[in-house]
């Protein structure tokens, strides 16, 4: 598991240092602090290669920019400290095989997904007579598309992706089918929404693939590619769950070696294209995803996963175990990121949360009810209220406040009480 990441004049501020939770890590905060910047370091500490652009250090006079990380395995523990070469323009030290911390998987916002398998992604120097070009990937780097239709660098097929992985499996009702089933069942918004397959079918002409279907609620089959984008980025966590751990079971059983005991899971707005009722149940439902997927309680699963959704954070509520489990709030103060690791309490619904030093909003409303309650508690707050001024609040809170509002009780008690109202 990644226990420690310090960063040193690299990022959104001079120094930001992460002691990670064991089992779930949620980053909240602003956009443009650098939540997503800190899963791509997290990634690259953990197999050595950028998901994207590598990280750009601070420059100026006596920085010395600086990643240190620690992780520990059943088998490994490394913690190192890599400095920057302005010179060679990288981070040392040179590139290397690194430890096993696991098998790694990154999910973007985008729809783009990183997988590290430490059985599969080698940086051994090529054995004679073998051509580089043939070693192993470092990683495997998948654009949005290349999910679906699959990853084949320089001709080579290293995945084939969601649409006939899918199809195959269903073809032969294998293992990896009856995993998906499963995964796909545990990651299903609710008992009364399951996500099922249905037939395979054509969708045209010119698209000889059989593509797989999902059975709606509203009794047709929609084709895997026609589906919502919620649904699209459910179903391609579920494939790729199944795909990566499969294919590691597979190449573990070719090395003659024992499979992980640990997965970490990197997720950048988990929430992204769900629905509210979908976003109260995804981070637990990942959980079990991953459990039932290797179908062993002795696998660790470490998930660090930014969020931006308050009813994420209420529906972990009961969940939450502050000896597994760390919230991290990044904020700007005086012109600087600064990163606090909260203290776990309860607050409640979605809007107590929303109204929480976490996402700082004054009210969990439209701007202009916001603005209209600021304006009436001003007046509540005053002596000597003018009957114009008492008329053109009360006209803003009628254009923006619905009729039950709870509001409406706090102020017409005090319009009686300063005499607007009988």
């Amino acid at each position: 598991m990644l226990e420690r990441l310090e960063l040193h004049h690299v990022g959104p501020a001079p120094q930001l240092e992460f002691d990670f939770a064991s089992r779930l890590n949620l980053l909240t905060g602003d956009n443009g602090l650098g939540k997503t910047f800190i899963l791509d370091v997290a990634w690259w500490a953990l197999t050595r290669s950028w998901a994207g652009y590598p990280a750009s250090p601070h420059r100026g006079q006596d920085i010395e920019p600086a990643i240190a990380f620690r992780y520990t395995s059943r088998l490994t523990s490394l913690e190192y400290s890599s400095t920057y070469d302005f010179q060679a323009q990288a981070w040392t030290p040179k590139p290397r095989q690194p430890g096993n911390p696991g098998l790694v998987l990154y999910a973007r916002v985008d729809g783009s997904f990183s997988v590290w398998d430490p059985a599969r992604n080698s940086w051994k120097d090529v054995p004679l007579g073998v051509e580089a070009s043939d070693r192993r990937p470092r990683a495997y780097h998948f654009a949005p598309s290349q999910v679906w239709d699959g990853l084949e660098p320089d001709g080579r097929v290293l995945c084939n992706g969601l649409i006939r992985d899918w199809a195959s499996w269903q073809g032969r009702n294998n293992e990896p089918y009856q995993q998906l089933l499963k995964v796909l069942e545990v990651l299903s918004p609710s008992d009364e929404e399951r996500i099922v397959p249905g037939e395979l079918t054509r969708i045209s002409l010119e698209d000889v693939r059989d593509m797989p279907t999902l059975r709606t609620q509203y009794n047709q089959e929609v084709p895997v590619v026609h589906a919502s984008a919620g649904f699209k980025r459910i179903i391609s966590l579920a494939y790729l769950l199944v795909w990566a751990w499969h294919e590691h079971i597979q190449a573990s059983r070719l090395l003659n070696q024992e499979a992980t005991r640990q997965i970490i899971f990197l997720v950048d707005e988990v929430e992204a294209h769900l629905h509210p009722r979908w976003q109260r149940t995804i981070l637990r439902s990942l959980l079990s995803a991953i459990s039932a997927l290797s179908g062993a309680d002795d696998v660790k699963v470490q998930v660090i996963a930014v969020t931006h959704s308050p009813l994420l954070l209420a529906s972990l509520e009961p969940l939450f175990d502050p000896s597994q489990d760390a919230l991290w709030h990044m904020e700007l103060v005086n012109g600087t990121v600064n990163l606090e690791r909260e203290t776990w309490r309860r607050r409640g619904d979605a809007n107590s949360w929303l109204i929480s030093d976490l996402f700082d909003l004054k009210e969990p409303r439209s701007l202009e009810a916001e603005q209209a309650l600021q304006q009436a508690e001003g007046l509540m707050r005053r002596e000597h209220v003018q009957r114009a001024e008492f008329d053109e609040v009360l006209g803003k809170l009628r254009e923006s406040l619905p009729d039950v509002d709870p509001f409406w009780v706090q102020w017409r008690f005090w319009a009686r009480q300063s005499g607007f109202e009988p």
